[in-house]
């Protein structure tokens, strides 16, 4: 019998904790996965996270982040280069990429900064109030006053 390790799937996910979808995604998508560019996933709050993307090189401009369908796109391209540069070392990549995110149920993104060099993606769970646990109140079985009063009659036949 195989055991399968599941915290690689926890980086594609943020909120989300629906088991079935998330092993349908992983199973329908490419092998690979990319690397580029690294990123991180904090929990900040009880409900809120934040994504990190290291982006080196791309100003705001060059970078795209938009929901559709559920999934967090983000994606940068580099505007077209001075061709007339010579690099004798060129290790800084910024080549254009798209990382996709998929998003759970009720998680909205919040806001987006770019900050030296790093683009933090802000995204906070807003369960509706239909969905959250709520308190039944209990009803007592202890007879009231009123019927602890009542004295009970016999029939005089």
């Amino acid at each position: 019998m195989r055991s399968f390790d599941f915290a690689p799937l926890h980086r594609a996910t943020v909120g989300f904790d629906q088991f079935a979808d998330l092993m349908d995604r992983l199973l329908t998508s490419d092998v690979s996965q990319p690397t580029y560019p690294p990123y991180n996933i904090e929990k900040t709050a009880a409900d809120a996270y934040r994504i990190s993307i290291a982006v080196a090189g791309f100003s705001e401009s060059d970078l795209m982040v938009e929901v559709k369908e559920k999934a967090l796109v983000v994606s940068a391209r580099k505007a077209e280069e001075d061709t007339n540069r010579s690099f004798l070392h060129r290790g800084i990549a910024t080549r254009a990429f798209e990382r996709r995110f998929h998003l759970a149920d009720h998680v909205r993104v919040t806001g987006a900064t770019h900050v030296d060099g790093m683009l933090h993606i802000d995204l906070e769970r807003e369960v509706p109030e239909a969905l959250k646990p709520r308190r039944i109140q209990i009803a007592s079985t202890t007879p009231t006053a009123q019927e602890t009063d009542v004295v009970e009659a016999k029939s005089v036949n």
